[in-house]
């Protein structure tokens, strides 16, 4: 899915040119649609959202509209009573014009999911990595808009392009989503030559895919998190535990290993090797069942116990075939002569 979270609205526009806008954007392939309402202080005492909630012109098939809000502000230490700008919107951006409100916006705010900067003028501030990457470990993430560069004059161009340099070099191309910031149908372009544009401007490509689609459903994701959950609940259930023989059976294992000098109380790596014999009580046939050590061993006892009878049985034969002595006792002397 594509995602285009930043297209211009206002209540003095004629609703055939937004129809027109929305139809674009869905030809081109993008699934969701976020209308731009551009807030500037002081906010008015009850805060209504003027986007209607269902447009007098049909939608086309599978386009989803959101409704966001951009906060245009300079000094942080007023209340601008974020909290309740939220609720009436379903995503909220914050619109820093000075260095101190760069700085709350990136470190302290936490109502809001974007920060989309003006990208068409030059800022008097630099943007340091220590600065970005805060806002983006904190789920934060930059917008980039291109229509200001597509048709804009020269001097919006070259602003853009230096003010995306500076982003892509503080962020390493993390934590950005792009967006087209386009107030009719003239300053849209295909995803296909956004990611070009932005490969020429030094994201790489797998980066520039992300902040169409993964960056951008994020964002979305997260603020309908905030809006429809109250709070989060963990409910422990029974009967996810282990037997108590496999517990047993780890905790030896555990034993083994630590004192085998693993810290990580895991078996060496050798042990994987050694021969793990079953246990089994009887062979189908009802014979109990033997080592290979043990059948050697019988095997041996056998054919030695063969050969011992072998011996025994030659014993009597070779003395039966002996010659017999004279044992008549004949001592009867020769006469003759």
């Amino acid at each position: 899915m594509l995602y285009d979270l930043n297209v211009a609205w206002s209540a003095t526009q004629q609703p055939q040119e937004l129809q027109r806008t929305i139809s674009f954007l869905s030809e081109l392939g993008y699934d969701t649609v976020a209308l731009n309402d551009n807030v500037n202080v002081p906010l008015p005492t009850k805060i209504i959202n003027p986007i209607p909630l269902e447009q007098s012109f049909p939608l086309p098939k599978k386009t989803t509209l959101l409704r966001r809000c951009t906060l245009h502000f300079a000094d942080p230490s007023q209340n601008y009573r974020l909290p309740e700008l939220a609720r009436a919107y379903d995503i909220l951006a914050l619109r820093p014009t000075t260095e101190k409100a760069y700085l709350a916006a990136c470190t302290a705010l936490s109502e809001n999911s974007i920060i989309s900067l003006d990208l068409a003028q030059r800022f008097p501030f630099h943007f340091r990595p220590k600065q970005v990457m805060t806002a983006v470990n904190r789920g934060i993430f930059f917008e980039l808009c291109y229509s200001p560069a597509a048709v804009g004059d020269s001097t919006s161009r070259r602003n853009v392009i230096n003010n995306v340099l500076g982003l892509l070099r503080a962020s390493c191309g993390r934590g950005l989503i792009v967006s087209s910031q386009a107030k009719n149908a003239l300053g849209l372009r295909a995803p296909a030559d956004v990611v070009n544009l932005l490969c020429v401007w030094g994201m790489g490509r797998e980066k520039a895919l992300e902040s169409l689609g993964v960056n951008p459903r994020a964002v979305v994701v997260n603020e309908g998190i905030k809006r429809t959950g109250f709070r989060g609940v963990i409910n422990v259930i029974d009967g996810g535990e282990l037997p108590k023989n496999e517990i047993k059976e780890n905790e030896k294992g555990v034993t083994k290993g630590s004192q085998g000098g693993d810290k990580t109380g895991k078996t060496d790596k050798t042990n994987k090797n050694k021969r793990k014999v079953e246990e089994k009580e009887s062979n189908p046939d009802g014979t109990p069942i033997i080592s290979k050590r043990k059948a050697k061993k019988m095997r041996l006892e056998a054919l030695k116990a063969n050969k011992t009878t072998l011996t025994t049985a030659q014993e009597p034969d070779s003395a039966n075939s002996l010659p017999q002595s004279n044992t008549s006792g004949d001592t009867t002397p020769n006469t003759n002569g």
